[in-house]
């Protein structure tokens, strides 16, 4: 991928994302919270998985 094009890509995606926060700040909040949830999830089962091996 060329520079100019990743340099672009990166400014639509920050775009979209600041009209999504401004637009719909509560909606943008719940999206956050799902994913750190999601995330928080994830590690929470790994650490039960190496937990276990021992």
């Amino acid at each position: 991928m060329s520079k100019g094009l990743r340099r672009f890509l990166i400014f639509v995606v920050v775009a979209v994302l600041l009209f999504f926060v401004i637009s719909q700040p509560e909606g943008a909040a719940d999206v956050v919270l799902s994913i750190v949830a999601i995330i928080g999830d994830a590690l929470a089962s790994i650490a039960t998985f190496f937990r276990s091996l021992f």
